[in-house]
């Protein structure tokens, strides 16, 4: 399988929402009616790569750079059709490579995979306000 990683453009916004809608619930935060507009600037104001095989998107990652005090992803999605086949390390790697110079940390609430790629924990996060009802 090759796979080929470079920047997100807009071009790329179809295939993204369509890979998120196929992810099902977990991902309807980012493309419902409310959050869709929202997601597509945070999409525009991010450091954002996806990853191909041919010409099928198969995965995603989204970052934001923390001006030297590190790069922080955000997003990442592999499609399901495409997991077991190393694509999410491949993309954190990516961004690693791009941002040498930075240290990189993952947003995550699916702490496992991270510890199974063996990433090192450093820290929490804790939601202080939320809009949800």
């Amino acid at each position: 399988m090759e796979i080929r990683i470079r920047l997100y453009t807009k071009n790329d916004e179809l295939l993204l929402f369509n890979m998120m809608k196929e992810e099902g619930a977990e991902w309807e935060c980012y493309f419902n009616k409310n959050a869709l507009e929202k997601y597509k600037e945070a999409l525009a104001n991010s450091i954002t790569y996806v990853a191909f095989n041919n010409n099928i998107l198969c995965g995603f990652v989204r970052c934001r750079d923390d001006n030297g005090f590190g790069v922080y992803v955000y997003d990442l999605l592999v499609r399901k059709s495409f997991r077991g086949h190393d694509i999410g390390r491949k993309l954190i790697e990516y961004v690693c490579k791009e941002y040498h110079q930075d240290t990189v940390y993952v947003m995550s609430d699916v702490d496992e995979y991270y510890q199974k790629l063996g990433y090192r924990r450093e820290g929490s996060i804790f939601e202080i306000q939320s809009n949800k009802e």
